[in-house]
């Protein structure tokens, strides 16, 4: 693994670029195939969120694994997601109250009621060929062994308005074939690690900035230079700073030893588990 160790200045460099105007074009993205005939991607945030916190990135019931085919392994205890009761309002007259729902009918959530799911990983039979792809990809990414170490799954994602997304703790899920979308992923788990990640609903414009050039600093200190992807960087930041109403030099610079110290977690990682291994 080639290290240029010192973050710094690789900040510094950048930084540099911003302000000259001398970034490159952002880099096309590439998005991951996804089984998009699967339930998951029909699913409520929540109930994706139920399934990603036990691992999965692909949840279904026995029937549903069976029209795959793929059936649930002996042993193996479902989980729950919330799925509505739905049914006609009350508006009917008694000569039409046994017809059949017509598709634009005025209907109503009555209540909830639990739905019992297993994750591809309890269920074995034939492969899904849409899940071999994106593995191939992450199974490829530098410094999936960091994540890995922090006890973070890293697994595909459906794009939702989002390429990837840090969930803190647990998971980080990529939808795109991009290293600089990974690396802001990653950068969020270390700045996590480190205590400084801002909690709170919604993207932070700290957390993202911290992501987002950090992760092209990682990338850059990897000698990934081109898929360090300087103009996305420059986009993605500009962005967050006009919604705020902040400069963007003064963010990043006021930002810039937590980004450093987040991108040095990551690289000293890498390095203990290395050194690590050829002690093994």
């Amino acid at each position: 693994m080639k290290v240029t160790p010192n973050a710094q200045k690789v900040a510094a460099e950048i930084l540099e670029a911003f302000q000259s105007g001398a970034v490159p074009k952002a880099l096309a993205l590439t998005f991951l195939p996804r089984h998009l005939d699967s339930p998951c991607t029909r699913w409520s945030r929540r109930n994706r969120l139920i399934a990603a916190l036990r691992g999965h990135s692909d949840a279904r019931g026995f029937r549903q694994w069976s029209e795959v085919g793929r059936h649930v392994r002996a042993g193996e205890r479902a989980f729950y997601i919330l799925g509505p009761c739905v049914a006609r309002k009350k508006n009917q007259t008694e000569d039409d109250s046994d017809l059949a729902i017509d598709e634009g009918e005025d209907l109503r959530v009555s209540g909830f009621r639990a739905i019992a799911v297993f994750g591809y990983d309890q269920t074995e039979g034939e492969p899904l060929p849409e899940m071999s792809e994106p593995n191939q990809f992450l199974e490829t990414l530098p410094l999936l062994e960091v994540a890995r170490h922090w006890g973070l799954r890293v697994t595909s994602a459906s794009p939702d308005r989002q390429l990837g997304y840090y969930l803190p703790g647990v998971e980080i899920g990529l939808a795109v074939k991009n290293l600089a979308t990974w690396t802001h992923e990653l950068c969020h788990g270390a700045d996590d690690r480190l205590g400084t990640l801002t909690r709170g609903r919604g993207q932070k414009l700290d957390n993202e900035v911290v992501a987002e050039l950090g992760g092209a600093v990682l990338l850059e200190c990897l000698g990934q230079t081109v898929e360090s992807d300087r103009g996305g960087a420059y986009r993605y930041i500009t962005t967050y700073c006009q919604r705020h109403s902040r400069d963007l030099l003064s963010v990043c610079t006021e930002l810039l030893d937590r980004t450093c110290a987040a991108v040095e977690l990551i690289l000293k990682t890498a390095t203990e588990l290395e050194a690590q291994q050829e002690a093994a």
